[in-house]
């Protein structure tokens, strides 16, 4: 199976140290060109911008991103609860006109009560979902050029529809993410991609299983991705070094403080990405080469595959296997991690987007003694 392999963009931060100022890059707009130009030259298929009060806006990133790049897609964020389904509708036929096809959308009802009541959203997990579910209805319909009335328990609209319709049809893909009950009848209902933080391979079977189990009772069939870090290095053992390096800043009291302010949200996935670490430095290889130090001090994807281009590709079709076509990747810090990856995993998968580069000058090797000396690209 050929794998849509993904790259993140840092718009919240990036940095060569978790938990620490020592080694943060400042985030502005000519590096997130950067690390978006960097990822489209290595062959990702695309990148995910991630959604919060602590993120650049990631529309506005997105469409900025549009005329620096060539074939790149953008998965951006849908807030239900925020925003009116209609006009959300209307900014993603916009985008993905504009991108000529290249707009996905990922549903994100939110976790953190907080940062959800500052946005002037009080609706229980529960009462969420449910809010989720009807945007979701309605924002599908409208892309797929239906004239939507709708009368809803948190949504209402009356003779809503768009005048310029996506380039992709029926509407661009939809992705979702979450582990709760309400989120999976969400995803098996009305979702094209189901993603899954990178639990361990035995974890993500079961989760699998129950989405496609749900999406069968309604007569439809479910994708699935998973969002990881990696560390990928020349040998299994400077890759591990490199992880310890990444977490050398962090001291009890900083991973103490950033669990106590996770353990606030509402998240199941959250609560589960938690439990993979236990709030301890120690322990953190969870199953071979899943290493869950990033969660430690960071929300959402905690967990990464860690070791040599061909460790991690074995690690990675380990899920593949499972029936995950789509990976998000990142790693720290990303403009760099992006050629690493690009360089030491990629000619060992099976890509959809193969890498090709952009105007090259000339051939890739080196010059030895005035002799030009091929690079030998190792086959998967």
């Amino acid at each position: 199976m050929s794998l849509n392999v993904f790259w993140f963009l840092p718009t919240h931060g990036d940095g060569r140290y978790l938990g620490s100022a020592e080694g943060a890059r400042q985030v502005d707009y000519s590096y997130l060109q950067q690390v978006a130009q960097a990822a489209e030259r290595q062959g990702f298929g695309g990148v995910l911008l991630p959604t919060g009060r602590s993120c650049e806006d990631s529309w506005l990133v997105a469409a900025s991103l549009i005329p620096v790049t060539q074939r790149l897609k953008f998965l951006v964020a849908l807030r239900p609860g925020v925003i009116s389904p209609t006009i959300a509708a209307r900014q993603a036929a916009t985008l993905d006109r504009l991108s000529n096809g290249r707009a996905l959308f990922n549903l994100v009802t939110g976790g953190d009560p907080e940062e959800l009541a500052a946005e002037g959203l009080f609706l229980s997990h529960e009462e969420r979902y449910e809010a989720s579910a009807e945007f979701t209805h309605v924002w599908r319909r409208l892309l797929e050029g239906e004239t939507v009335d709708f009368a809803g328990k948190h949504i209402q609209v009356k003779d809503a529809k768009l005048l310029y319709s996506p380039v992709q049809q029926p509407r661009p893909p939809l992705y979702f993410g979450g582990s709760s009950e309400a989120a999976q009848n969400l995803a098996a209902e009305q979702v094209d991609l189901y993603l899954t933080w990178g639990e361990t391979p035995e974890q993500v079977k079961e989760k699998l299983a129950e989405v496609r189990a749900k999406a069968a009772a309604q007569n439809r069939e479910v994708r699935f991705g998973i969002r990881l870090h990696v560390i990928v290095r020349e040998t299994t053992e400077e890759a591990w070094q490199e992880a310890e390096r990444l977490i050398s800043h962090l001291d009890d009291k900083t991973i103490a403080d950033a669990q106590a302010a996770l353990a606030r949200f509402d998240s199941v996935g959250q609560q589960r990405m938690a439990a993979l670490h236990g709030g301890k430095k120690e322990n953190l290889e969870i199953s071979p080469n899943l290493w869950a130090g990033i969660g430690l001090v960071r929300g959402g994807a905690g967990t990464a595959l860690v070791g040599d281009g061909p460790t991690v590709a074995e690690r990675i079709q380990e899920y593949a296997d499972l029936g995950i076509d789509t990976f998000i990747l990142s790693g720290y810090p990303h403009l760099e991690e992006a050629y690493r990856v690009g360089e030491l995993l990629f000619p060992h998968l099976n890509l959809v987007q193969q890498p090709t580069p952009l105007h090259a000058v000339n051939p890739a090797g080196e010059v030895i003694a005035n002799r030009y000396v091929p690079r030998k690209v190792s086959q998967s």
